[in-house]
């Protein structure tokens, strides 16, 4: 029985209709919503999929829309406005796009944009309005960060993919408020645990960071993480761990010694506080052999300025889209150490392959001639046409990180 959502009232108060579908509020509920675009009953993997063309709460448009083919038809409706485009970003890096896209003005006021077909993942992006940067005001997938937020276009194939929630074991994720005299505040940290979780048994520990502007609970809303870890112990891929995403954001980004100042304090953080919290509400195996450290951009210096010249904290290491040009300055101590590679278990870095021609890469090169000039071994992947955005970092987390560490 097809029925539309205006029916739905008078069916529910029909005391006939009640008594021969006893069922029916609960199932006309459940048959409407999930053929809905972002109706959020499900952790669906195709949640902008429009195939009632219904349009999204409180939104004036179904916007993005994503089909089959895996084209997709972005909407705004902006009568007084002179230009409406999508920004540059992670769309446009995978399509080969320079600069910002276009939409296409309608006699109704509606500005329209159709593109495609992209591969399937998880694409952040913005418009611009008359030259002001925005959110997708119809779009209802948004991340929150600590950057001005933006919207997020899934592009699903006919099933979940790695990162999407599957009937697999699911592990759980905890939110820590804790005290930092470090930085003088309460903080927050993420914790994943493994599916069947034994709190009598010792676990490695991930500590995974974000880059500037990233919170701890980007690494699950945009990194997938946890998912991303339920279907690799599902497929045998990887060894159970526990993985803390911590708060790297300690000294505001655009402070003026930012770099100078970021990678001290977040050492005596790591030092003082976050290890000595997870060892103490965790069985951890509680040495350098048990722990990886992992970031981002930004999070991914601080692997690099922390971790490498904290051997005696870390032996894992997963640089993530980073690097940098004056190596012998910033770990020296680490490539002068001729016990380097029998401090090291894991040492991987990677990034997108739409970063290797950037200005990132330069940094990525000149890390990975530092170690070579030194022959300490590390193992280096560059994943699709993505550049420095999320698609890469799930990417090389699944492909790359996790199923190295701990084998």
């Amino acid at each position: 029985m097809d029925v539309s959502s205006s029916e739905i009232g008078n069916l529910i108060n029909n005391k006939s209709m009640r008594r021969k579908y006893i069922l029916t509020p609960v199932a006309l509920l459940f048959s409407l919503t999930i053929a809905a675009q972002q109706s959020n009953i499900n952790l669906s993997h195709n949640p902008q999929k429009d195939t009632e063309g219904l349009i999204p709460f409180s939104a004036s448009l179904n916007s993005p829309q994503v089909n089959d083919d895996q084209t997709v038809i972005f909407r705004l409706k902006a009568p007084k406005a002179e230009s409406v485009a999508l920004s540059s970003g992670a769309i446009t890096t995978v399509l080969g796009l320079k600069g910002t896209v276009p939409f296409t003005k309608g006699d109704d006021g509606i500005w329209t944009l159709k593109l495609g077909p992209l591969p399937v993942d998880m694409y952040q992006y913005n418009l611009a309005v008359d030259g002001v940067s925005m959110a997708d005001p119809n779009n209802t997938y948004a991340s929150f960060t600590a950057m001005p937020p933006y919207s997020e276009l899934i592009i699903h194939g006919d099933k979940p993919t790695w990162y999407d929630a599957q009937n697999v074991p699911h592990g759980a994720v905890t939110r820590h408020v804790y005290h930092s005299d470090v930085t003088g505040g309460e903080r927050e940290m993420y914790v994943y645990t493994p599916p069947f979780f034994d709190s009598n048994k010792k676990y490695p520990v991930l500590y995974l960071m974000g880059g500037s502007g990233e919170l701890p609970s980007n690494w699950i809303y945009d990194g997938r993480v946890n998912f991303i870890m339920d279907n690799l112990l599902a497929e045998g891929k990887v060894k159970p761990m526990i993985i803390a995403i911590v708060n790297n954001q300690v000294v505001h980004r655009n402070h003026p010694r930012h770099a100078e100042l970021s990678f001290d304090i977040m050492e005596r953080e790591y030092r003082e506080v976050i290890i000595p919290f997870i060892d103490k509400n965790y069985k951890t195996i509680a040495n350098p052999k048990g722990r990886a450290i992992s970031g981002l951009s930004m999070g991914g210096r601080h692997t690099i300025f922390v971790g490498l010249n904290s051997t005696d904290l870390f032996s894992n290491f997963g640089i993530l889209s980073a690097g940098d040009n004056n190596c012998e300055k910033t770990i020296g101590k680490f490539l002068n150490d001729p016990k380097a590679n029998d401090k090291v278990d894991v040492l991987f870095i990677g990034q997108g392959g739409g970063e290797e021609s950037g200005f990132f890469n330069a940094r990525v090169k000149g890390l990975r001639d530092a170690l070579d000039s030194r022959k300490i071994d590390y193992k280096y992947l560059s994943v699709g046409k993505t550049g420095h955005d999320w698609s890469t970092w799930r990417n090389l987390l699944y492909q790359g990180f996790l199923p190295m560490l701990w084998k």
